[in-house]
């Protein structure tokens, strides 16, 4: 009989729920859920670049994705479903109470923003982060030194910190705070208390300063420093952290009778997205897997020997285990990609507002990206002579830094949407290049790039684009849900079907459906734009 995984992957406007044969990871059934409190844009003020999800917006999808995906399989799938594991963005918390239920759970904090999750992509901390930054390069330990050297603000403590600050009701009744990929888990198995919940070693290590070598988190001196907020919550916290192959336990009676599971299936400890996502390409080393959607994540992983004495500065992280146990996983990333070009959409599609028929309107700005991406890759590379830059939503890498913001220069009236959208498009290689040489100026070899998500399957024109400009082949990975499938690979494993990940990817991987190879004329004119992008980004 079949063994069978469930796979949840937390985006930033949907679950997806994924149910795999863990013998061949073959897709049984999917299901997508859109959560209705952020699809209604409740708690959200981009003016402030405040982006908050409620918690309840999560556990609703969960439900109701698992329940579809299972009803479209036969009756004995649900049986055999042996594991689940989950994957979410981040860095992506929320205040607990002694208790560890997130804030917005109780009744007096049910609508208010700064008891929710405070989504990745929310860079309302700015200042807190550059606090952290100042103060970690005075303190005789550097914490953030594991972390790319720079703190950002799309990082849990710098969100803490901001939301005691600035609302003294909910800092009246914090606790502790949460990821919610490790919350995720905690709620299926029963145990969120904060002294025993199990946390993830890819969110502790990536962004919470976590590391052994000072004993998990920094001390309780270093935290009072940045802020008197900060007093009291490390030892509401955590020292030990777990990689994605272990379990978090099993499902409650409750929660099984909701699923229509057993009590016996195994709960793994989750991860972030692009983490999982890597896994899910069949990341090995001196790969770089690119989760290209509204932003990117890169990831890579290499051995401990070959991570001896290197301190990659300016990206997101080098932690042991965060992607494969055993092995180094490094992260980095775009703060905006497909986010760059849903806003030259939107910009151009604002006059389609006086427009009264909706149908007709949805089907004009359906169309535009798809359009602008056929007329662009008419004009010839020697005509990209508009140069911009990517940081719409601030740069995450290299070298954090969300007070910078994007440019187009090089307009004339000859400029038209068509070049404007190549140059956003050629902005958004160039800020992935940027990404490339920073781990291969610190000697870390990068032998293939992988591409999935949305992008990557999606768009042709921005896929050669990206391999021309980063001079390197770009595989694109053949399973449609790549990152669901990557929480799956894990949950097989937590559930004791495979003894480790490589084993489980071996199994359950896809392989890969098409490769874009650089065009060198294209390499030859893009090296030269490159360097005009650098120039450009530097005098901001």
């Amino acid at each position: 009989m079949s063994k069978y995984v469930i796979g949840l992957d937390y985006g930033t406007d949907s679950c997806r729920a994924l149910i795999v044969d863990a013998s061949n990871g073959q897709e049984m059934a999917t299901s997508v859920k859109y959560y209705p409190r952020w699809k209604e844009g409740k708690y959200c003020d981009p003016s402030k670049n405040q982006y908050r999800q409620h918690p309840l917006d999560y556990l609703e999808v969960m439900e109701a994705s698992i329940i579809e995906a299972l009803s479209k399989c036969d009756p004995s799938v649900a049986k055999n479903v042996t594991g689940i594991a989950f994957d979410t963005t981040g860095s992506t918390p929320a205040l607990t109470d002694n208790n560890g239920t997130p804030l917005a759970l109780l009744p007096e904090f049910a609508e208010n923003p700064n008891a929710m999750f405070i989504l990745w992509k929310d860079h309302t901390a700015v200042k807190e982060a550059d606090e952290i930054n100042e103060l970690a390069r005075k303190w005789e330990i550097d914490y953030t030194k594991y972390e790319g050297g720079i703190y950002s603000s799309e990082w849990v403590w710098a969100k803490v910190l901001h939301t005691l600050r600035n609302d003294k009701t909910v800092a009246s009744k914090a606790f502790s705070w949460v990821e919610y990929c490790d919350w995720l888990p905690g709620v299926l198995t029963g145990n969120i208390n904060p002294a025993t919940i199990l946390r993830g070693r890819c969110a502790a290590g990536h962004k919470a300063l976590w590391h052994p070598d000072w004993n998990g988190l920094p001390p309780e001196e270093f935290l009072v420093a940045l802020g008197k907020e900060l007093k009291g919550f490390r030892d509401h916290l955590f020292t030990e952290t777990h990689t994605s192959k272990e379990k978090a336990g099993t499902l409650t009676p409750e929660w099984a009778t909701k699923l229509g599971l057993s009590t016996d299936v195994i709960v793994g400890v989750s991860a972030f997205d692009c983490h999982m996502g890597a896994v899910g390409a069949e990341i090995e080393p001196n790969t770089l897997v690119r989760v290209i959607g509204t932003s990117t994540c890169d990831i890579i992983v290499a051995s401990n020997e070959d991570m001896e004495g290197k301190l990659i500065p300016g990206i997101c992280g080098q932690v042991d285990g965060s992607v494969i146990p055993g092995m180094i996983g490094l992260e980095a990333g775009q703060s905006a990609f497909g986010d760059v070009y849903a806003w030259f959409k939107n910009v151009l599609a604002w006059p389609l507002n006086f427009i009264d028929d909706a149908e007709l309107r949805k089907s004009i700005e359906d169309k535009l990206i798809p359009v602008l991406s056929d007329e662009a890759a008419k004009i010839p590379v020697e005509e990209s002579t508009i140069i911009a830059t990517d940081w719409l939503n601030g740069r995450r890498t290299p070298d954090a830094d969300q007070n910078v913001k994007a440019t187009i220069t090089g307009l004339t009236l000859g400029s038209s949407a068509p070049r404007i959208f190549r140059a956003l498009v050629e902005a958004t290689a160039y800020g992935s290049k940027a990404i490339a040489e920073r781990f291969i100026e610190n000697g870390i070899e990068i032998k293939q790039v992988v591409g999935i998500g949305g992008v990557a399957k999606k768009s042709s024109f921005v896929m050669q684009t990206l391999a021309d400009v980063m001079n390197m082949p770009i595989k694109v990975a053949r399973a449609e849900q790549c990152v669901a499938l990557g929480a799956a690979m894990f949950a097989a494993v937590a559930s004791g079907l495979y003894p480790t990940v490589e084993e489980a990817q071996k199994a359950m991987g896809q392989g890969f459906e098409k490769t874009y190879y650089p065009i060198q004329h294209n390499v030859e004119v893009y090296e030269k734009l490159y360097r005009e992008y650098q120039r450009v980004g530097s005098i901001l």
